[in-house]
């Protein structure tokens, strides 16, 4: 008997209707468009991930620059960097963080850290010092997003000297599961 001759056999549970072809072709194509438009999404950074780009706000005191992903996934580790430029002398520049904000979030590290750091009225309010003219300050911050933080979270970054506002940026970060 050759080999073309041989009946098929199907394991155990399979029957010759499972491998027959049901449906036209326009199915595959339906799967193949969707699968497409998903990588898609994703390669231009939908789903997280990505160039971020710099949020700036400019005073007349100051300018303030944040750099920090504005989607991210649950559990994921981030980093923000805050980068502050003094146009006028600062006696006391103090970045001031709502705590909403950082909820449901782990802040690791802080650098450099604040000279004087306070929790108060639901601000939390790390001081740096008195900045010149024409100074910069750059802090970096390490964190993760912890588990109940769904949807996302949003705040207002200021920059204060001491008490008065300099400059302030909005910031929305959207977190997927």
């Amino acid at each position: 008997m050759t080999r073309s001759a041989r009946p098929l056999s199907y394991p155990d549970g399979i029957v010759p209707e499972h491998v027959q072809r049901q449906g036209g072709r326009w199915r595959r194509w339906i799967a193949v468009v969707l699968l497409g438009a998903l990588m898609l999404a994703a390669l231009l950074g939908a789903f997280g991930g990505g160039k971020t780009r710099p949020l700036v706000a400019e005073g007349n005191d100051a300018r303030i620059v944040i750099v920090t992903p504005r989607v991210i996934r649950n559990g994921e580790f981030f980093e923000m960097r805050v980068r502050v430029t003094a146009r006028r002398a600062i006696g006391k520049a103090v970045l001031a963080v709502p705590a909403p904000l950082w909820r449901d979030m782990t802040i690791n590290t802080m650098i450099p850290a604040a000279t004087e750091e306070e929790a108060k009225d639901g601000i939390f309010r790390f001081d740096y010092g008195a900045l010149e003219p024409g100074e910069t300050l750059d802090i970096k911050v390490d964190g993760q997003i912890n588990p109940p933080l769904f949807a996302g979270t949003q705040g207002r970054i200021a920059l204060l000297d001491d008490t008065r506002e300099l400059a302030a940026i909005p910031l929305e970060i959207t977190v997927l599961p």
